[in-house]
Formats: structure tokens, C-alpha cells, sequence
């Protein structure tokens, strides 16, 4: 009897537990897209970064230490609502925040569709080797590397948080901020080209 009771306990529990992160992952699927393979250009694909990468990311908005523009969920209820990452994530636990990262860490992570130069996708893959391939491996497909996924992100979505960097609004990693610093606008282009070339 007592197993017994053990073994529902512990199924009850697990259950509450998958509940609990469908709750979650759902508010999240709402502008990130079904596992984090969004396709909007403005809303990172998510789907595959390291666990790591993104509990990092959720502490940053809960603590306000990325920036956070507003934007609206993309569907569910909340279609049209305006939110932002640092609204989304102020009530999430340290829990929460695990249980988050866990499920879209296992998920695919599946490239934009989009085009890009092919020109300044060459130059870019030659700036990428010489100053991001150390932290960024493999043009920057390695969830591994915990530094997010740049090989097929949405080049939209690189633009906009290059700018967030040049303009101090996001904080770097003390080794990619002098490296990043050399950049030029021409450079940042052809980075973006040569990430969006990744099919």
C-alpha cells in the first residue's frame, strides 16, 4: 500500500509539474511561436538555445537588465495585448524560469526563412571567423557555446540587438565588448547577411 501510495504520489506530482510548465511555455508560444520557432522577424526563434542561454536571458528581463520594447502577443487570448519581456518574466520564479528554459532548450531550433546578400554574407562570414567564431562556433549554430543561436536567427532581429549593443543598451560580455567595439555599420551588415544566409 504504502509503495502504492508512493508511486500515485510521485505520478500526481509530476503531472502538477507538466501542468504547471504547459502554463508557462503557453504565454511564451504566444509570440514566440509552437516551440519557440518564431516567425515573426522582430521575435527571436527560441526553440534549441542552450538551457543555460535562456534561464540567463529570463534573470536579465526579470531583473530589468535588457532592454525590453513593447511589442503584442502574436496569439492566444492575449492577441493584440501589449506586453514586453520585462513585464513577462517580473512574476516568473526561479522555478519557473528553469522549467522554461528546460522545455524550449529541447526543442528545434528552425531557421528563418529569408534572404540574404550573398556578397555581404562572404564578408560577414570573414569578420565572423576573425572576430565571433572563438565564442560563437560553427558561424554561430552551436546551442552549446551558451551564447543564443545566430545561424538563421531572424536577420531583423540581429540588427535591432546589434543596436541595442552599440548604443549601450544592452549589456555585452566583457570579452565580445571590445571586439565588437572595432565594428562598423558596413561590418554589422554584412554579420547580419551572413547569419541570414544560413538555410
Amino acid at each position: 500500500m504504502l509503495a502504492c501510495a508512493a508511486l500515485f504520489g510521485c505520478s500526481f506530482a509530476v503531472s502538477a509539474w507538466a501542468a504547471d510548465a504547459d502554463k508557462l511555455v503557453a504565454n511564451c508560444v504566444s509570440c514566440h511561436g509552437k516551440g519557440g520557432a518564431s516567425t515573426e522577424t522582430d521575435i527571436p526563434i527560441i526553440g534549441g538555445y542552450s538551457e543555460t542561454y535562456l534561464a540567463g536571458s529570463l534573470t536579465a528581463y526579470k531583473n530589468q537588465e535588457r532592454p525590453c520594447p513593447e511589442t503584442k502577443y502574436r496569439s492566444g487570448s492575449k492577441k493584440g495585448t501589449k506586453t514586453d519581456m520585462c513585464q513577462t518574466a517580473k512574476e516568473l520564479s526561479d522555478a519557473d524560469i528553469k522549467q522554461i528554459a528546460q522545455y524550449f532548450s529541447k526543442q528545434k531550433f528552425v531557421r528563418a526563412v529569408q534572404k540574404a546578400n550573398p556578397a555581404l554574407a562572404a564578408k560577414g562570414k570573414e569578420i565572423h571567423a576573425n572576430s565571433c567564431e572563438k565564442c560563437h562556433s560553427e558561424g554561430g549554430s552551436v546551442a552549446d557555446d551558451d551564447a543564443g543561436i545566430t545561424a538563421g536567427q531572424h536577420m531583423a532581429y540581429i540588427d535591432h540587438t546589434f543596436k541595442e549593443f552599440a548604443s549601450g543598451k544592452r549589456p555585452m560580455h566583457k570579452k565580445m565588448k571590445p571586439k565588437f567595439e572595432k565594428l562598423d555599420k558596413a561590418d554589422m551588415e554584412a554579420l547580419i547577411n551572413y547569419y541570414g544566409s544560413f538555410k
